[in-house]
């Protein structure tokens, strides 16, 4: 069977074309600037790829490009090929603990969810059209970012705040990167053997979000209402003192909005380093003596180490830690970083071990108290699988 997964944004649309036989990837694409001027996109094939600039004024013709591409190079001979589709949606509320057909109540429920998650809900229903009219007669699957972690108790989800802003306007911690982190807890179940594990599961990317896993199911997570919370990230600040916001507000002239815009895109790695978001440039820098890159490094780690330690008590101890997104996946230095700062704990690393970029291993000694394991997610594949469990 052939599944695709979707993954639209406001301007852009990827996919990923699954043989779920293998579980290979056939074919996968980025249409890039969707409505707007000089849009283009990319498709890789067969070990090829190939760019080509076309105008997509809407997501309903980036899809119909997609799907003309798919055939005439070949990667699939007719439409009839795909057996179902499965769409990434960021917001589900805390209505939907798991993926679901998509009907009509179902699109009705992910615009209205869309207050929640303004730049992406309404982009994953453009996308989910866009499917809708060129695929009719294929079954289509919402994935949520926030299923996953549906399953913490109140005591965690809940903000000590007037309850009534629960009650009355749904306020509470949601998390997200939850199919990532679904992921990569079937992943280490299947490699250790047991679901009967304390797994503290590390989404360390561009955005990073860190979550307590017990017996397969979430605990804690540190994203909440928004993705702006928990852990410093590449361009969001993660918890700050809420009152910096309007005193900012003051210093600066600036609303609320503007604030918030600047603590999801301008601060993180990239504010406080004044250098990049990126990992690598600041390890670059480091290495050219920059004093503020080294605070800011340091600075990444102890946040990231805060929470694991919080999580190891919160799971009173842990069986594993994973640690997966394009920094845990390839940054030697700041895994390195990460479990030096937990040796008190009993937990150790194996420097040779860690010397690893993009594959699954375990990095810790074999004596170390918990197992540390690299753990490459694979969002788009567990989107597929996820449609292919409930098309059949």
């Amino acid at each position: 069977m052939k599944i695709m997964s979707i993954n639209a944004g406001s301007s852009s649309l990827k996919f990923s074309l699954f043989d779920m036989n293998t579980k290979e990837v056939i074919a996968s694409g980025y249409f890039e600037r969707v409505g707007i001027p000089n849009s283009f996109y990319t498709i890789k094939y067969n070990g090829d790829k190939i760019r080509e600039e076309v105008e997509m004024p809407n997501h309903t013709v980036a899809v119909e490009v997609m799907l003309e591409k798919l055939i005439a190079l070949n990667i699939i001979d007719s439409l009839d090929e795909i057996d179902g589709v499965g769409h990434r949606v960021v917001h589900g509320s805390d209505k939907y603990n798991r993926s679901v057909v998509i009907t009509d109540d179902i699109i009705e429920d992910i615009r209205k969810f869309s207050d929640f998650a303004p730049l992406h809900n309404p982009a994953n229903v453009l996308g989910i059209e866009a499917i809708k009219k060129a695929l009719p007669e294929v079954k289509m699957v919402a994935v949520f970012d926030t299923a996953f972690h549906q399953t913490m108790e109140k005591v965690n989800y809940l903000y000590p705040v007037p309850y009534e802003w629960y009650t009355n306007y749904g306020v509470r911690k949601f998390g997200f990167h939850g199919t990532s982190h679904a992921y990569i807890t079937k992943k280490i179940s299947e490699i250790l053997g047991t679901e009967d594990l304390k797994a503290i599961i590390c989404h360390i990317g561009s955005g990073a979000s860190i979550s307590a896993v017990k017996n397969g199911k979430c605990v804690n997570t540190t994203m909440g209402f928004t993705p702006l919370a928990g852990v410093m990230m590449g361009t969001r600040s993660g918890d700050i003192d809420p009152s910096i916001i309007p005193y900012i507000m003051e210093k600066e002239g600036l609303n609320a909005s503007e604030v918030i815009d600047i603590l999801n895109k301008k601060s993180g790695l990239l504010g406080m380093s004044q250098l990049s978001s990126d990992c690598r440039d600041i390890e670059n820098a480091i290495n050219e003596n920059n004093e503020q890159a080294k605070i800011t490094l340091e600075k990444y780690v102890r946040t990231i180490v805060n929470y694991i330690s919080s999580y190891y008590v919160e799971l009173e101890g842990a069986d594993v830690i994973c640690l997966t997104a394009g920094v845990g996946e390839n940054a030697v230095l700041v895994r390195k970083m990460i479990v030096d700062k937990l040796a008190c704990l009993g937990i150790t690393l194996d420097e040779e071990k860690n010397n690893v970029r993009g594959e699954i291993r375990e990095i810790s000694k074999k004596d170390s108290k918990v197992k540390v394991y690299v753990v490459p997610t694979d969002e788009e594949l567990m989107i597929a699988e996820n449609t292919l469990s409930l098309i059949k």
